[in-house]
C-alpha cells in the first residue's frame, strides 16, 4: 500500500456540456499519469460520475460542480444530482442531506462565470468544509493566490484540481494525500495534512472546452479534443 495517493479533485467528462472526454480515456490517463483517485465533478449533474464509479469504484470519487445564484460549489461523495440555479444556502442544505463534502470552485477567478464575490463567499464560509485554493485552469495565477490567502485567513481546508476538460489536463494539478476510505470524514481528515502539485494548464486548453461546447450544439465531434 502506498504512503500517499495522487488525487485530482476537479475534473469533467462528456457529461459536461463543454467536455468530450470519454470514460475509458479518463481511466487510461489515470493509469498513465499515476492518478490514484479522481473526483468527477461534471457541471450540474452527478450522473456521469455515478456511471463512471460503477466502472472503476476504487478510483472514482462521485462529485458535482453546481452553479448557484452566486457562484459555483464543488461537492464530493455526492449520491444524487443537485440542480443548478438554487441559492448557495439551499444547495448546501441539499448536499448536507447526502453527507457530501463541500468546497467552492475557483472562487476568485476574474475570468470565470462561476467565481464568487468575496462578500457572498463570506456568507457561507461557516457552512462549507473547504475551498479550492488552486485551479489549473486559472489564467491569472494571482487569483489562485487570493484563494490560498482566503483559506488561511478563515482556517479552511484547501482542495486542488486540474478542472480537466481535455486530455492534456487530467492530473495537471493534484493533492497528495494519505490513502482514505469512502467515508467523507476520513477524506477530510486526510486532506488536512495533504501536500499539493500545483501546475497551470496551457491557455490553449480553453479552446478545447469551447470547441466541445460548440460541437455539441452543432452535433459534431472534433477528434482533437474527444477521447476515445
Amino acid at each position: 500500500m502506498t504512503d500517499t495517493w495522487n488525487v485530482d479533485l476537479h475534473s469533467h467528462t462528456l457529461w459536461s456540456k463543454d467536455c468530450l472526454t470519454e470514460f475509458n480515456t479518463i481511466l487510461r490517463l489515470c493509469d498513465q499519469r499515476g492518478i490514484d483517485r479522481i473526483a468527477i465533478t461534471d457541471h450540474n449533474t452527478a450522473e456521469g460520475a455515478l456511471a463512471l464509479q460503477k466502472l472503476a469504484p476504487g478510483r472514482v470519487i462521485v462529485g458535482e460542480e453546481i452553479m448557484t445564484t452566486q457562484g459555483e460549489i464543488l461537492a464530493y461523495f455526492v449520491r444524487e444530482s443537485v440542480p443548478a440555479g438554487l441559492t448557495p444556502e439551499e444547495t448546501i442544505r441539499r448536499l448536507r442531506e447526502q453527507g457530501a463534502v463541500i468546497s467552492v470552485s475557483h472562487p476568485f477567478d476574474r475570468l470565470r462565470k462561476g467565481a464568487w464575490r468575496e462578500e457572498d463567499l463570506l456568507k457561507i464560509v461557516d457552512k462549507i468544509d473547504a475551498i479550492e485554493i488552486y485551479n489549473a485552469r486559472c489564467i491569472v495565477n494571482s487569483d489562485n493566490d487570493k484563494a490560498i490567502a482566503f483559506a488561511k485567513k478563515h482556517s479552511l481546508i484547501g482542495t486542488v484540481g486540474s478542472d480537466a476538460h481535455t486530455r492534456p489536463e487530467y492530473g495537471r494539478s493534484m493533492v497528495k494525500m494519505r490513502p482514505f476510505t469512502d467515508d467523507p470524514e476520513d477524506f477530510l481528515d486526510a486532506l488536512q495534512e495533504a501536500s499539493y502539485i500545483m501546475r497551470l494548464s496551457p491557455i490553449y486548453v480553453h479552446l478545447g472546452s469551447k470547441a466541445a461546447k460548440w460541437s455539441k450544439k452543432l452535433g459534431l465531434k472534433p477528434r482533437l479534443w474527444a477521447g476515445g
